[in-house]
This record gives structure tokens, C-alpha cells and sequence, in this order.
């Protein structure tokens, strides 16, 4: 059973923010991370691709009620909203969009705080809406902790801001600073 869980919720310039983040995260972490970044289907094939060639980590397309593990990322595919249905599973859905966004970053974290209550930390990088907010509350509401990208490293300020704006969040960390962060929490 999966102990501790790590989602991200990304926008526009996410893709780079992530590669960063994973390339400083290593091979041998110690957690799942799910990923919820916004994108037009068919999109992220090559999203996973490109981000698993370059960081040397295993980043696969989530699926309906595939098992989660250490040391693996999950992305969301296009047009399906990922969850945590479980300490083991996750799963997708359909459901109608958040923020104009499916997937959705508040369905992501709205469903691990519900599981992982205080064994969940969530990360809002850089963005064009307000998609991640009410989920940075549901986060910090569970116990969990919130990071979240600095303005000045984030490449569109919109998401990083309305996750600030919250209350919610535990630490603002300059892009670069990420990855270390989640490896010693």
C-alpha cells in the first residue's frame, strides 16, 4: 500500500517545469506522483515520451484503475480527469470540466486530500487559470502540505498566484528548489 503521495498541477510552461523537477528528483524516490497538467488529446504521448527520456524515470499515461507505485509518475491523459481512488489505485473520469480544464488540477487534489489526508503534498507550477486553488484548500483542509512555484521562476504567474492568494500554502520555492524539497519531506 502506498504510504505518501506527491500530485502536481501544472498549465502553460509546465512541461518545462516538469522535466526540471523530475531531472532533480533522481531514479529511487519513494512515492507515486500524479500529474495533472493541462492538454489537448493526443497531446500527452508525447509529453510522456519526451519527459521519461530525459529524466531517466518511469512517467506513464495513467489509466482506469491502474495500480500506483513507488518511484513511478502518472500523467492524466487529455480530456480525462485523474483521481486517487484509492492508497492503491487511481482512476479517471469524465465529469464535467473545472476551469474550462478536463483534466482538472482541484479534481486531482480534491481526491488525494480525501485518501491521503496528512500524507499528501501538492504542487502548483506555472499557469494560465485559477485551476488548482480549491484544491490547494481541500489539500491544507486534509493536513496535507502545499508547495507551490515561486512568481519570479514561474513562466505564466496566473496558477502559482491563485494557489497564494489561498492561504493554503506552505512554501512559495523557486523552481530549481522543487525536487529537493520533495525528497526530503
Amino acid at each position: 500500500m502506498v504510504e505518501r503521495l506527491v500530485v502536481i498541477g501544472a498549465s502553460a510552461g509546465g512541461f518545462s517545469a516538469l522535466q526540471t523537477i523530475f531531472s532533480g528528483l533522481g531514479t529511487d524516490f519513494d512515492f507515486p506522483i500524479l500529474v495533472c497538467k493541462h492538454l489537448g488529446i493526443g497531446d500527452e504521448k508525447g509529453l510522456v515520451d519526451v519527459l521519461a527520456s530525459r529524466t531517466g524515470t518511469t512517467v506513464m499515461l495513467s489509466q482506469d484503475k491502474l495500480p500506483m507505485y513507488n518511484g513511478c509518475i502518472y500523467m492524466a491523459p487529455g480530456n480525462y480527469h485523474l483521481q486517487v481512488e484509492s492508497r492503491d489505485t487511481i482512476s479517471l473520469s469524465i465529469d464535467e470540466r473545472i476551469c474550462h480544464s478536463r483534466p482538472a488540477v482541484d479534481v486531482l487534489f480534491e481526491s488525494a486530500a480525501d485518501v491521503f489526508k496528512d500524507q499528501v503534498t501538492a504542487v502548483v507550477l506555472t499557469g494560465a487559470n485559477s485551476d488548482g486553488a480549491a484544491g490547494v484548500e481541500a489539500i491544507k483542509n486534509s493536513g496535507g502540505k502545499v508547495v507551490v512555484q515561486s512568481l519570479d521562476s514561474a513562466e505564466v504567474k496566473i496558477m502559482p498566484k491563485a494557489a497564494i492568494e489561498t492561504g493554503c500554502v506552505d512554501e512559495i520555492l523557486d523552481l530549481e528548489d522543487i525536487a529537493a524539497y520533495l525528497r526530503r519531506s
